[in-house]
């Protein structure tokens, strides 16, 4: 099923989740006109590849210096090619505002940047030696998810199931999403020859972080 639009009213103007999406486009677009060998550079250097945080030895031999982190955050800026860049910006396009709307513009920046991070530790946590770079707003959109499946349950979501268009509560949409990565991470981990390339444990590690944080960050008036 893939999301059209939702029906949940937002009274406000996103600012935040369009100018989270302005620069992952921007970062985007640079990164496909600069020579290859300085895009993978940067790939490396502002992705977040684990096994530099794992073994800082190995890291500089590669010329990944220990950076304080710091590609935790900057791996959310980061897309590995077009699908991965339209369809996280598809999701946030389509659920990020109303949770913006229900949490203001500070709060909800501080929301997606800590389930990011958050997200991004899992991964880690979960492949602590892998050697490529980790990638991708995923993990954080993941939070937003969680957030708007708690805070618009019943709201219908607007979705192409091959022929048909249909509406779907949130909650079955959201739902089936999860139980998607659940799969996913079943099968890759226990299905020989079965792998997969999308950071399925951050994507799972930004969902719960969103289900358990989202309150916190709601305008109190606005507490579910």
């Amino acid at each position: 099923m893939i999301p059209i639009r939702d029906t949940a009213p937002c009274n406000s103007t996103p600012y935040v989740t369009w100018s989270l999406m302005a620069i992952c486009i921007v970062i985007f677009l640079v990164m496909q006109v600069i020579p290859y060998e300085l895009s993978a550079k940067l790939i490396y250097l502002y992705g977040m590849v684990p096994n530099r945080y794992a073994d800082p030895q190995w890291g500089l031999g590669y010329g990944l210096p220990f950076d304080g982190y710091l590609s935790f955050l900057t791996s959310l800026f980061l897309h590995g090619n077009w699908m991965h860049i339209i369809f996280n910006m598809w999701f946030l396009w389509i659920f990020a505002d109303n949770v913006e709307d229900q949490m203001g513009r500070g709060r909800f920046l501080a929301f997606y940047l800590i389930c990011g991070l958050l997200a991004t530790l899992i991964q880690w946590y979960s492949s602590p030696t892998l050697t490529i770079p980790v990638v991708g707003a995923s993990g954080a959109i993941a939070g937003v998810l969680a957030a708007y499946y708690f805070i618009y349950p019943y709201e219908r979501v607007v979705v192409y199931f091959f022929p048909v268009i249909l509406q779907v509560p949130a909650v079955m949409f959201l739902g089936l999403w999860v139980i998607f990565q659940l799969y996913s991470i079943t099968t890759s981990t226990f299905v020989a020859g079965a792998t997969s390339d999308s950071a399925l444990w951050a994507h799972i590690g930004g969902f719960v972080s969103g289900a358990i944080l989202y309150r916190f960050f709601l305008r109190k008036d606005e507490v579910v």
